[in-house]
């Protein structure tokens, strides 16, 4: 498998400053952001105070600022989230046009790893082929996988989850479930047997629960097949277990496809 060039242009790139911006961004995310340093850069969830998604973002620092990245659609909503909360403190945002992009390389795990880089995409993959690479990863798309119904728990959003670090919004309802050990759902790959794609919506069905969860993402990979992503009830998660998508069975696979082999 080839590298993939994934053009990032038109993310959004909202640069924060002021001297409260390190401690400000600590409380609004599930990351450790007091304890970047210049050159850093790390992935995290912002949520209610129930805990769910609001946005993901990654946050990037630099001497003089703080620059959050985010998914296109989120960059309005993630503003208007860091203006609510920004009442007495020394910080600023501005939406700044930057050009970036990232390689992901044949290692599924690049998804998850690969830094951005702030140049203009020269010969960036299409679309379809990027979607590809990012299902096998396991990576959730804001509005597609994930959403403010969801947990970061409930996927691989998990490993941008901070326990060592003080306060945050929405840290009381996720401290509780990680004490707890697990939550009610969990996001698994499905290797699906046939050709082409399931759809989005579908029913995973296990023989021990009918309506086990719900296809949110599927395509067509080079190396693994017709694989989708669900969120699968905890009753019935284990990897390996069979499943049915429709008429076709399936397998459920730990998150991202490939890790266990």
């Amino acid at each position: 498998m080839s590298d993939v060039l994934v053009d990032q242009s038109d993310w959004g790139k909202i640069m924060v400053t002021g001297m409260d911006r390190a401690r400000f961004l600590h409380g609004m995310c599930s990351a450790d952001i007091q304890g970047m340093t210049a050159g850093d850069w790390t992935r995290a969830t912002m949520l209610n105070v129930k805990g769910r998604v609001v946005s993901v973002i990654e946050v990037v620092a630099r001497p003089e600022h703080l620059l959050v990245l985010c998914a296109p659609e989120l960059t309005d909503k993630t503003l208007a989230v860091l203006d609510k909360y920004a009442i007495m403190d020394d910080v600023a945002f501005e939406v700044v046009p930057l050009p970036l992009h990232r390689v992901w390389t044949d290692d599924v795990e690049s998804v998850w790893t690969a830094p951005p880089i702030f140049e203009t995409a020269d010969g960036a993959a299409a679309p379809a082929e990027v979607e590809v690479r990012r299902i096998e990863a396991g990576m959730p798309r804001y509005g597609v996988d994930v959403d403010e119904d969801c947990f970061p728990f409930e996927s691989l959003l998990a490993r941008h989850v901070s326990y060592d670090k003080g306060c945050y919004i929405g840290q009381e309802p996720i401290y509780r479930v990680h004490s707890r050990g697990q939550g009610a759902r969990l996001m698994r790959g499905l290797a699906i047997s046939g050709d082409g794609p399931v759809a989005v919506g579908a029913t995973v069905a296990h023989a021990d629960r009918p309506a086990a969860g719900t296809v949110t993402s599927a395509a067509v990979s080079p190396r693994f097949g017709s694989i989708a992503l669900a969120y699968i009830h905890r009753s019935v998660w284990d990897p390996g277990n069979p499943v049915e998508v429709g008429d076709r069975p399936a397998t459920l696979v730990e998150l991202p496809f490939g890790s266990a082999a």
